[in-house]
C-alpha cells in the first residue's frame, strides 16, 4: 500500500480550511474542542471571543466569569480554569504572544502535543503532525500503524508521511472520521479508500 498516495487522497476528498489563524484564538479553541463536537466548540469560542478579545483581557478574569460563555463546549469548569491559566502564562511569560515552538507551547498549562501541533501548523505554517482520536483510530484501521496511543501514532506517522502532509492530514482525517470512517458503524460502502483499507471489520 502506498501510504502517501492514500493520505493525499484523504486530503483531497476531505479538505478543511482553517479560516481563523490567530495563534491565541486557535490555541484556546483547540482547548475548548476537547471532548466536544465542532459545532459546540464554535459556539463556545464565538461567545468567549465576542467578550474577551485576547490573552490580556482573559488573564484578568476569574474562571467563573466565563462559565456561561463556554458551557456549550462541555467540561466548562475545567476548561475555564485552563483557559485563564494559559492566558496568564502567555501574558506573564511570553509578553502576550503565543510561542511558536513545540517545546515552549508544551510549557503552557495543560497543552499537550496535539494542541501544540495544531497551533504550529494552523497559526505558524510549520510542518507539525497533530494526532487526535480520529487520526489514531483511522491510521490503525487502515493498517498504517499498530499503536496503542496517539503519541505513538504521531511518531510512527512522521516516519511514514512526507512533511508536507503532516499538517493537512489531521484536519482531513477529522472530517473523514466524522463523515465516513466513524468510530461506530463506519460507512464502508461510501469510503473512497475502501480498497486500501486493511481493517478486518470493514463491511
Amino acid at each position: 500500500m502506498d501510504i502517501e498516495k492514500v493520505a493525499n487522497l484523504i486530503v483531497k476528498k476531505f479538505p478543511r480550511d482553517h479560516k481563523i489563524k490567530d495563534p491565541f484564538y486557535v490555541l484556546i479553541t483547540t482547548v475548548l474542542s476537547q471532548r466536544s463536537k465542532d459545532e459546540n466548540t464554535e459556539v463556545a469560542a464565538k461567545n468567549l471571543f465576542a467578550k474577551f478579545k485576547n490573552s490580556k483581557e482573559l488573564s484578568k478574569v476569574k474562571p467563573e466569569d466565563i462559565y456561561e460563555l463556554i458551557k456549550p463546549a462541555g467540561l466548562y469548569r475545567q476548561k475555564a480554569k485552563r483557559i485563564i491559566e494559559i492566558a496568564k502564562t502567555v501574558e506573564e511569560k511570553y509578553k502576550g504572544k503565543v510561542p511558536n515552538t513545540l517545546n515552549e507551547l508544551l510549557k503552557l498549562p495543560g497543552v499537550g502535543r496535539k494542541t501544540a501541533n495544531i497551533v504550529l501548523y494552523v497559526s505558524f505554517n510549520k510542518e507539525a503532525l497533530a494526532v487526535d482520536t480520529h487520526v489514531h483510530r483511522i491510521s490503525n484501521r487502515l493498517g498504517w500503524v499498530k499503536t496503542k496511543t496517539p503519541e505513538e501514532t504521531e511518531f510512527a506517522l512522521m516516519k511514514l508521511l512526507p512533511q508536507k502532509l503532516w499538517g493537512p492530514i489531521n484536519a482531513s482525517m477529522v472530517e473523514f472520521g466524522k463523515k465516513v470512517c466513524k468510530p461506530v458503524k463506519p460507512d464502508c460502502k461510501n469510503c473512497p479508500i475502501y480498497k486500501y483499507c486493511k481493517w478486518e471489520g470493514k463491511k
